[in-house]
């Protein structure tokens, strides 16, 4: 059963220039998984510096897979290191 997964993050205005190549990179790397499915990244309208990213993949196994991929977490770290605070996931299915 695929999964979808919500990614949160809050970017400092001064910061989110930094933070663009770093999204793009992901979505690259993770493009080329056979089990990424599809997603899109959301910036919240209010000014607030939330992103949000919605990832559909195969399974929950094929997610944590890509999780402790560590090509992924060499660029996750670089995200956290930038904005200062760890990225918030929750793993969600159809009931």
């Amino acid at each position: 059963m695929s999964v979808k997964i919500v990614i949160k993050r809050y970017v400092p205005a001064d910061q989110a220039e930094e933070l663009t190549p770093l999204l793009r990179d992901l979505r690259a790397l993770a493009t080329k998984e056979a089990a990424y499915v599809c997603g899109e990244t959301l910036k919240r309208v209010d000014g607030r510096g939330e992103y949000l990213v919605i990832s559909t993949w195969r399974s929950l196994d094929d997610w944590n897979q890509w999780i402790n991929n560590d090509q992924r977490k060499a660029i996750q770290a670089k995200i956290d290191t930038l904005l200062g605070e760890p990225t918030e996931y929750a793993v969600y299915q159809n009931d």
